[in-house]
């Protein structure tokens, strides 16, 4: 999922056609290629300078990754990381039509071979992934709802998310992490926008 826009500057950075926002992948193989998104309100595509920012950041993460794109929304972050090395990425997303244009997009990007979409709720998700270990999982769920949480919790016990592992979560500026260590994370980094932020966690 990704954020609602909110300046000029920021639209101009997505181009709307018949109702569908076209968000472009930033760099990489797939360098300049533009992604379907669902008409409506239900994801929330992630600007192109948020997206480069966090790219920046991940890309010694990124050669030969599993990367796991959780609430993937229309797969733009997945597709980045794709384009930018990552060896397989698994896209978890249960909404109909938001999972349709990630097929799309996959076709589009030729990386379906390299990919692995789960229509599924997240926490239902989690344990059918089979991997000796995720690389990174990055995951922006709807706002306000303490969904990072649950999903923290639960990646705690699965065998592929190691000391090795990276999580980032996208979420709402006022969003509270003070329990990371009480559940067996801790923070390595975070990084501010406007008006939400990225949480960079390892398991303790």
């Amino acid at each position: 999922m990704a954020k609602e826009l909110k300046s000029e500057s920021e639209q101009n950075e997505i181009i709307c056609t018949g109702g569908k926002f076209e968000m472009r992948v930033i760099a990489g193989t797939a360098r300049s290629l533009r992604l379907k998104t669902p008409e409506g309100q239900a994801t929330r595509p992630t600007t192109d300078r948020i997206k480069e920012t966090l790219f920046n950041m991940l890309q010694p993460s990124l050669a030969d990754a599993v990367f796991i794109d959780l609430y993937s929304g229309s797969g733009g972050i997945g597709i980045e990381a794709l384009s930018r090395g990552a060896k397989h990425v698994y896209f978890v997303e249960n909404n109909r039509d938001a999972a349709a244009c990630i097929e799309e997009n996959l076709k589009f990007t030729r990386f379906t071979q390299k990919a692995t979409l789960l229509r599924q709720d997240v926490l239902s998700a989690l344990p059918g992934i089979h991997e000796k270990e995720a690389d990174v999982i990055f995951m922006d769920p709807p706002y306000h709802n303490a969904y990072e949480q649950q999903v923290l919790q639960m990646l705690c016990s699965m065998p592929y998310v190691t000391e090795n592992t990276l999580v980032v979560i996208e979420a709402s500026l006022d969003t509270d992490f003070s329990y990371l260590h009480g559940i067996g994370f801790c923070l390595e980094k975070e990084k501010r926008y406007k008006t939400n932020k990225h949480m960079f966690c390892r398991i303790l």
